[in-house]
């Protein structure tokens, strides 16, 4: 319980400036238990009270130094880097545990603790929420010795938004930021100026982005010759298709690391970092339900596991028959037993969902939406309104991942109750992303499709690219004008409430237009040694070893 001289000392000593009563309104919420601390901290970010949260020891890290021995070698099994890895270009999750041991972020969106500054020391809004302004901690220094300036800052940012060098994060900035938009105001000072805007700006420069790693400004490409960036290991060796090692940067900015290397090594198949790490070669590998039953029960083994916004996405094209009647949509929702997937697909290890990106972790989620259950008879209902009570047929395609095949073959059985018959389409990963763009992609050209996407701080980045009618992942070919005035509604919104009645707004019109299926939120998990403590990592593949210690 928070005492209540802690929420005076919060809500009183709160600047003089026009975020006050914002801020009193989110302190209030965090003592009636209705907001967490990590969500606390999102606030106090957002509202660019960043300086006075930390004075009072809001942004004082959770994640307190282990109690285990220090030295050492972590030892890491990771899958096979999909291409060369690069932090501008990356998308797999192998990659980016391996670039997360070197490179940092301007902020870290920790699972645990939230908005953490990272080589941004503070930031603020202008009154618009259009113009950001970020203060860069000093003192840091790249791998190489050079200092890093705003220069390295704006350059990082003006690469990711530029569509000739690849990067993975255009979808993420596209009606966000733009070229030009990142400005140098001094050394030590960086200033964003939107294309709209956005009060969750802060988590598009964060881990959220996972390809927002801030590189030098000369940097040409060639990341895996010496791995450059600012973190607390550097680089070591790297040999393609093995694997890769990291030493203690003595040289870092913050606490140095404990362990004295990170070796990482790369595996074709997932069975064969199981068997690694029962025979006691490997630390940490990354967890799927075939592995966690080969652990289940072995006290030599953990789970550790934090709730992500990850979901596979069910997109149906508002554009092709059958799905252009919205009440076909919603049948073929109502068909899904939601609970049912969770404790049985999923073992419990997830949420569920409402057919919309609001994940019940977002604080701006609006909990008073009426959550959307399995009712057969109202499916059949809708079916025969739309003029097909014999229901029809239709082809679900999907990848070949994870446990999305087994889901698809769940969606296919409960549609067979309502007289859908859906017939399933599988494909290889490469196969089903093709190039990733309209009209050579089925993820995107599908008629029915099931689509991984994994976790964000918020809900921004799935509004915007799956939904919106310009949206780089609309797979669903979704074109509402109402829908685009929300969210911009919704990115103006400065404070928890107004989001909320914006997020409200949202959530209903997809329920009624049913453009998605997400049917759950999962959780994200690694299976670890119990020698080891101080494991940290993000649901989107981050791996932080800077803490790790042995038992």
């Amino acid at each position: 319980m928070t005492k209540r001289s802690d929420i005076d000392l919060l809500r009183g000593q709160s600047p003089r400036n026009p975020s006050r009563d914002i801020w009193n309104v989110a302190v209030d919420e965090y003592a009636q238990g209705f907001l967490k601390r990590r969500n606390l901290l999102k606030y106090a970010a957002l509202l660019g009270l960043t300086g006075f949260a930390a004075s009072q020891g809001l942004f004082t890290s959770g994640a307190a130094r282990a109690a285990g021995a220090g030295g050492g070698t972590v030892r890491v099994g990771l899958g096979q880097p999909t291409k060369a890895i690069d932090p501008v270009t990356v998308t797999d999750p192998a990659s980016i545990g391996v670039i997360s041991q070197v490179g940092e972020y301007l902020i870290l969106d920790d699972p645990k603790d939230g908005v953490q500054p990272k080589l941004a020391l503070s930031w603020e809004a202008d009154e618009t929420a259009k113009r950001w302004t970020f203060k860069l901690r000093p003192g840091v220094k790249f791998h190489d010795g050079r200092a890093v300036t705003a220069k390295d800052v704006v350059a990082t940012f003006e690469r990711l938004v530029d569509p000739s060098t690849g990067s993975g994060a255009l979808s993420a900035y596209k009606g966000i930021l733009s070229k030009g938009g990142a400005k140098l105001v001094d050394d030590e000072t960086v200033a964003f100026d939107l294309d709209q805007p956005n009060s969750n700006f802060p988590f598009y420069v964060s881990s959220d982005v996972f390809n927002a790693v801030i590189l030098p400004a000369d940097y040409a490409g060639d990341f895996e010759k010496n791995f450059i960036g600012t973190g607390p290991f550097k680089f070591e060796s790297f040999r393609p298709k093995q694997g890769a090692s990291f030493v203690r940067n003595a040289d870092y900015w913050g606490d140095k690391a404990l362990p004295d290397r990170v070796e990482i090594k790369f595996f074709d198949d997932e069975q064969a970092q199981v068997l690694a790490l029962q025979a006691g070669q490997l630390d940490v590998i990354p967890s799927t339900t075939r592995l966690e039953l080969a652990i289940e029960g072995n006290p030599n083994f953990k789970l550790l596991s934090v709730q992500a916004s990850s979901h596979d996405e069910v997109h149906l094209r508002t554009d092709q028959a059958p799905f252009t009647d919205k009440r076909v949509r919603r049948a073929l929702a109502l068909t899904i037993d939601r609970e049912a997937v969770v404790k049985g697909l999923l073992k419990g290890r997830a949420i569920v969902g409402n057919d919309t990106p609001f994940a019940p972790i977002f604080p701006s989620a609006d909990p008073s939406v009426p959550q959307r259950k399995q009712d057969i008879e109202e499916a059949k209902r809708l079916l025969g309104e739309a003029g097909v009570p014999n229901g029809f047929e239709v082809t679900l395609t999907t990848e070949r991942a994870y446990d999305i095949p087994d889901y698809a073959v769940l969606i296919q059985n409960f549609a067979k109750k309502a007289g859908i018959d859906i017939k399933l389409n599988v494909l290889p990963q490469d196969a089903y992303y093709g190039s990733a763009t309209f009209g050579s992609s089925p993820w995107l050209d599908s008629n029915l499709g099931i689509t991984d996407f994994g976790h964000r701080g918020t809900p921004d980045i799935f509004l915007n690219a799956t939904l919106k009618s310009s949206g780089a992942w609309n797979a669903a070919h979704f074109n509402s004008p109402d829908y685009d005035a929300l969210l911009v509604d919704y990115g103006k919104a400065r404070d928890l409430q107004a989001q909320r009645v914006a997020a409200g707004k949202i959530q209903t019109l997809l329920l009624d237009e049913t453009p998605l299926i997400i049917g759950y939120f999962s959780q994200y998990s690694r299976i670890v040694s119990s020698k080891v403590e101080g494991v940290r990592f993000t649901a989107i593949s981050h791996l932080l070893l800077d803490k790790v210690s042995f038992v």
